[in-house]
């Protein structure tokens, strides 16, 4: 009895230990597992920034050739429209996104500012300048947010210029627009609800209809104002 109660208390001594180091190993796991799905969050919000910039060069590009097409059939008239619409609304994305940007950026910088300050205060070792030097890698950068803003708006712009390029009848020019902003969406729709962990039939319908809509819109309405001779 005692040879067994000795040999039971010592199991128990070598177990507890092994509990430990189980439970040390889970923790490390579950610690990789959510490193991974932040930086799997960080890269799709950036990929959904993106998508839903290159829509938003695409619809409002294609609404405004649709707008002047309704009322001037030069495909001079109607490439430089587009162009314009090209180039404003890059700048004005980028300027957008620069100062939202730098806006948080101010906030973070302001918030570490405070806590350095703290501990600074509380006399807390261990604070140097290597996690300054962490943090001011992970704060966000106002010129590659806004650079990447204008890159994802004209990427979107272009497919209707390159549409509408090279077609000389005024006719078949409309219906090519009008073909490949209807591509262009449904991609842009499909790769959203990826990212986004939406359906995707549903979101490329919802997306599509917005920019048909649009486009009517616009060319409805200018052609209304435009032959009523204001």
């Amino acid at each position: 009895m005692a040879s067994n109660q000795t040999s039971t208390q010592q199991e128990s001594k070598f177990t507890l230990p092994m509990n430990d180091l189980e439970h040390q190993q889970v923790n490390l796991d579950e610690h990789v597992v959510d490193e991974k799905i932040f930086d799997y969050t960080k890269r799709s919000q950036w990929l959904r920034a993106a998508v839903l910039g290159a829509n938003d060069g695409l619809v409002s590009t294609a609404s405004l050739m649709m707008g002047v097409g309704a009322v001037k059939k030069d495909i001079k008239v109607m490439i430089l429209t587009g162009f314009a619409g090209l180039v404003a609304g890059a700048c004005s994305m980028a300027i957008g996104e620069f100062v939202s940007v730098y806006s948080q950026l101010d906030i973070e910088v302001a918030q570490m500012k405070r806590e350095k300050r703290r501990n600074n205060a509380n006399k807390i070792e261990g604070k140097g300048g290597g996690v300054d030097e962490d943090e001011k890698e992970n704060l966000p950068n106002p010129a590659q947010a806004a650079a990447a803003s204008a890159l994802a708006f004209s990427v979107g712009a272009i497919v209707p210029l390159l549409a509408a390029s090279f077609i000389r009848d005024y006719k078949v020019r409309i219906g090519a627009v009008v073909a490949a902003v209807t591509i262009a969406l449904m991609v842009f729709g499909w790769l959203g609800a990826v990212l986004g962990k939406a359906p995707a039939l549903k979101s490329s319908a919802r997306v599509l209809f917005g920019g048909w809509l649009a486009m009517a819109i616009t060319y409805g309405l200018t052609k209304l104002i435009g032959s009523s001779g204001l």
